[in-house]
């Protein structure tokens, strides 16, 4: 399920970004109001992803499927420019997203911490047991 809401995350980045491009600097009412409501989106998806997958993992699949999408939405809905060397980099971007999906464990790691789920903080050293503490 993770990874489901870091792809969908991924391409609502895609949305907000073509959209932030269509509201020509925020003066469009419509084209903005798509673009933060996606972002809202992405990055609630983005964090709710991040409870499960490791950082270094949610955060730049996040991006590079965000890149890839509006890399490749350029020349399609803009005209951008995308050349043979554009296209071999965006393949080095999929790659990574792709290495990165399969080098990642299916099973989130345990963390231990030293102190108790409720308070989801570790114990300072030191304050181990005492008068107060069992």
């Amino acid at each position: 399920m993770p990874w489901l809401l870091l792809t969908v995350a991924g391409l609502l980045e895609v949305v907000w970004a073509i959209a932030m491009k269509r509201s020509a600097g925020f003066t469009r009412p419509g084209a903005t109001v798509v673009t933060i409501v996606a972002m809202i989106i992405s990055f609630y998806l983005l964090a709710r992803a991040m409870k499960t997958l490791p950082i270094g993992t949610a955060y730049p699949v996040w991006v590079g499927i965000g890149a890839v999408g509006a890399a490749l939405a350029g020349p399609i809905l803009f005209k951008d420019r995308f050349t043979p060397s554009h296209a071999a980099c965006v393949l080095l971007i999929i790659l990574g997203i792709a290495g990165l999906k399969v080098l990642t464990p299916s099973k989130p790691e345990q963390i231990p911490t030293r102190g108790t789920a409720a308070e989801g903080m570790p114990t300072p050293p030191g304050a181990g047991a005492g008068p107060d503490r069992p």
